[in-house]
This record gives structure tokens, sequence and C-alpha cells, in this order.
């Protein structure tokens, strides 16, 4: 992915570095723990380094037979898109207790990050990005429960995959991958209670749903990438201000989706940063940002207009983000969506009973001096409500979800020194009264990004960077709490080299951590890692 020019110009400098970045489930590689000692990290980067590895947990997986089905495995060498075939192992039946896509791959020598995707049926199973590589060579995993596409893979299917690469003789980094699904069967013939009776694609804009759906949910695997400036979204700034990346309304970004021109949903995009991201490639050797191989969509619930959507005929369903010029590129928006049909109905009848859109917040304020400054301000809410008539009675489902992003971005002339801190929240009630007890699910999700790249004496460019990942949720019943979780997924990092010089002579040292901790009903977990200049100093486990 092509760098603007952020933090001064270097974003040809980023690539000489040969960066290298993990994430996603990457691999249980062996790494020192509590109990192996210290480790002392060289004095410098070299020209090799561990490969990449998170905090995040492995997907949980039940104690039942598997069976294993190679889904894709290419080389990416350009733009050219890998095309097979897919059919659902005969071995273990055709419902599944769960489902677990693992995606396995190496590159060696100097390569951008990239970002890929996997479609089966047309359905998009991953959004991901890549590690730019060492000179000596990296591998990298990435796994993901993909049980709630089962509808999709109890049939032979089409694959479609592609990371779009550029090998020649200054990017040698072929990009070699496998892509596998293992199947779990299930005990009996009950399917798990979240996993849709169906999985749809678009046509074009168009969406049909069957007639009997009771609970409609869409995913958007929303990514602002492909180079240029909305891959840096978050350090737009408006027209008037003196910086290198700007859009009308400055950074404020919101994906909203539309059913037959109405709004139906607003999401906050998670701020990713990919491989190479804050014109540091050190930072991201062995810990990634959080999010980057394993892009998770944003979610809507589309419930509240069932009524509508099931009356037989096509609707028009837009994804759009809010804050990007008219007619400008950067972002990818597939689309999924779920669907749970009513087994004691042929028709599911109903109706939108409530839409309440309030008025979008976004101030952007440009403050003039030696250090210039951005302040931002943005938000929105939007509150939906419906019912549908199904057979065992009337459901009513309502949705309200409030946004917020609030920033300061500072930086002096010739982009020297920039710093961002910013702070999202995307909050979100989903309240369904129906048979029994009326449930809530409550989602409070946070993110953050804290940094400052600063270019100085002897051209040594340093990146301090803080991420953060956050989210609580909870399911009440009746107006009583019955599960509730709770994720703070955090990294850092801290990482210099000299720039405008030969790979051997950037001298690059850093540091870089990440705690994931996850709690709730279901238990806990807690897992931390730390890096020097590019080994595992620590790995531990505090659950």
């Amino acid at each position: 992915m092509r760098r603007p020019k952020v933090m001064c110009v270097l974003a040809s400098l980023v690539l000489a570095a040969g960066s290298v970045f993990g994430a996603g489930q990457a691999g249980a590689a062996t790494v020192p723990d509590a109990t192996s000692g210290p480790v002392d990290p060289p004095a410098e980067f070299g020209s090799d380094w561990h490969d990449p590895v998170t905090a995040a947990p492995p997907v949980t997986t039940p104690g039942t037979r598997s069976c294993q089905v190679t889904v894709a495995r290419a080389q990416f060498r350009d733009f050219t898109p890998y095309k097979g075939g897919y059919a659902p192992p005969k071995e273990c039946g055709d419902r599944w207790s769960k489902v677990v896509l693992r995606l396995e791959g190496k590159v060696a020598g100097r390569q951008y990050d990239r970002l890929g995707y996997l479609h089966i049926g047309g359905v998009e199973v991953l959004r991901t990005s890549t590690p730019q590589p060492s000179p000596d060579g990296i591998t990298w995993s990435v796994e993901k429960d993909v049980t709630r596409y089962s509808d999709t893979l109890r049939r032979e299917q089409p694959v479609e995959m592609l990371i779009g690469n550029v090998v020649n003789e200054t990017y040698t980094g072929v990009i070699d991958v496998k892509a596998t699904l293992t199947f779990y069967a299930a005990e009996g013939r009950t399917k798990p209670a979240a996993t849709p009776d169906r999985v749809l694609t678009l046509d074009g804009e168009s969406l049909t749903t069957p007639r009997n759906s009771e609970r409609i949910v869409a995913e958007v695997y929303a990514t602002g990438s492909g180079g240029g400036c909305e891959e840096y979204w978050y350090l737009s700034v408006p027209e008037e201000a003196p910086y290198s990346c700007k859009t009308p309304d400055g950074p404020y970004r919101e994906v909203q989706i539309k059913v037959d021109g109405q709004l139906a949903g607003i999401a906050a995009p998670f701020p990713t940063v990919w491989t190479g991201g804050w014109s540091n490639p050190f930072l991201w050797y062995v810990i990634p940002g959080p999010r980057a191989f394993d892009v998770k969509p944003v979610q809507y619930d589309l419930t509240p207009f069932a009524g509508r959507l099931n009356d037989g005929r096509p609707h028009r369903v837009e994804v759009s983000v809010v804050g990007v010029p008219e007619g400008q590129t950067g972002w990818s928006t597939p689309v999924n969506v779920l669907v749970w049909q009513d087994e004691g109905s042929q028709v599911v009848t109903g109706a939108l009973t409530r839409h309440d859109n309030g008025v979008p917040a976004n101030s952007s304020a440009y403050t003039v001096g030696s250090q210039h400054r951005v302040d931002t301000r943005g938000g929105h809410r939007l509150t939906v409500s419906g019912h549908v008539n199904t057979s065992h009675g009337r459901v009513v489902t309502t949705v309200d979800r409030t946004l917020a992003n609030t920033s300061v971005h500072r930086w002096t002339d010739g982009e020297n020194d920039d710093a961002l801190k910013g702070t999202w929240t995307d909050h979100e009630t989903v309240t369904t009264d129906g048979r029994g007890p009326a449930t809530a699910v409550r989602a409070h999700r946070t993110y953050t990004m804290d940094g400052t790249t600063t270019l100085g004496a002897g051209d040594r460019l340093r990146t301090v960077l803080a991420l953060g990942d956050r989210a609580d949720t909870a399911t009440e019943r009746g107006g009583k709490r019955v599960s509730w979780s709770r994720l703070d997924d955090a990294y850092e990092g801290d990482a210099t080299y000299t720039a405008n010089v030969p790979r051997d002579q950037r001298h690059a040292v850093g540091t870089s951590s990440e705690r994931y901790r996850l709690r709730g009903t279901a238990g806990c977990y807690d897992r931390s890692l730390k890096t020097a200049q590019g080994t595992v100093t620590e790995d531990r486990l505090r659950c």
C-alpha cells in the first residue's frame, strides 16, 4: 500500500528499510516465556528477526473429530487473482460446531505491505494485510472463526483470492500463501445458535432476502487503503491547513449503510495501521497493530427493516463513508448479509416503526502557529425500531447507536514533527422484545491512537505510537445481566532509524509490546509480549 507524504518525505525511506510485521493469530512460534530466563537482544536490527506474533488468543476448538480442506494455494506476484474451487468435506457431515480458517504465508526480500481478500462463493470470509519481509524471509499465520459462513460452506463453491502485489528488480518479495478450512463435526443435527441460516451477497447494490427472514445482519469489511490519503484518513486536515493530506471536512469518517435510500446503520471505522504505517516499519517487525492481519467487519443489525425486505422484491443496499470527497477512491466496503429464518412461517411480515436520525456533528478547527494544529470533534446518533410477525409472536427490535470522535493533530512546517492523539467511540444497544423477557445486547467500543513521528538531527527518524482496541459487551435479559465480556488490546512501539541511507547503514533500534486482556463470563485470557530489535524478550500468560 503506497504511502503519501506523511511525516515528511518518508514514503521511499519506509520501503527501503524493508519492514516486517505480523498479526492476526500469528503463529504460536517458540518464544521465551516467564520461565525461560532473560533474552539479550542485538544492538540493532539485522537482516532477520522473529516471525510475526501477537498476544491475541487462538481460536478455541471443540473436542470433536475434524476434517481439513485446502481452499487456496498461490504465489502472488501481481494483481491476478487466484481462482479455484471448494468442496465441503464428506467425512464431517454438513453441520459443524465450528469452522476455522487458517492462512499461512511466507515472503522474503523487499516488498510493501499488501491488502488481500478471500472469497468463497462470492462471500468475503477474510480481509487481511501482509507483513513486509526481512531480507532472510519470514513466515506468518492467521486464524479466524468462520462458523457463521456455514451456509456457504455446505455446497461446492468457486474460490477467489487476491493479495495484489508488484514484483520487479526493486520489489522482490513474492507472497506465498496457503488457506485451509478445518471443520469440527457437530454432535447431533442442531446448528450453533449464532449461526445464520443463509449468507447472502449483494448483486451490485441489490439485495433479495428470503420472505421468512426474522433477523438480518449486514457485515461490511470497511478498509481505508490502497495508497493516498484515505489510508491515513485520521491524519487528514481541512483545506485551509498546510498539510500533505487534505479533505474538505477533515478527518471524521463514518461508515453508513442505507436501505432503499434510507439510513439504516452507522458505525465508526477502526483506525487500522498497516505494516509500514506511521513512516516506520521497524515498529511492526514482530508485533502488529491491532486487527492488521484479521480485519474485523463492521456489523449492522437490519432487523428493523426485515418487514420491508421480506416483500420478495430486490431492495437497494448502499454503503458509503462519510468524509471522503465525492469521486475519490480509497475505501473498500464489501458486504455480506446474514439471515436467520422463521422455520414456522413461509412469509414474515412487519414494519419499520421508528426512525430517529440525529443531526451529525463534524467540526475541524485549524489553528495557525509555529506548530500547526487541527482540533476535530464529530459524532452521530441513529435509532431505528421495527417489528416482525413471526410464528412465535410479534418481535420488536430497536437499534440505538451513538458515535463520537475527538482528535488533536499537531505538526511543524515540513511535517518533520507530526503528532496525533485521537479517540473513537461506538456505543450500540440492540433490544429485542417479544416472546419471553426483553433482551438487550450492549456494546461499548473505544479505539485510541496516540503517536508522534520526528525527523531529527542526522536524519534520525523516531516514531512513538500507542494503539488501543477496547470493547465492553453485556447481555441483559429481563433487566438482569446474564453475560458480559471486556476486551483490552493495547499496543505500544518506539523505533528509530537513519533515513536517506542504504539499508545496512540505518542502525535501527526499536521496542514494541502488546497486552491482550479478555475477561468475562466465559473466563479470563491475559497475555503480554515484548520485543527489542526484532527479538521477543517476553511472552507472559497471566490467566
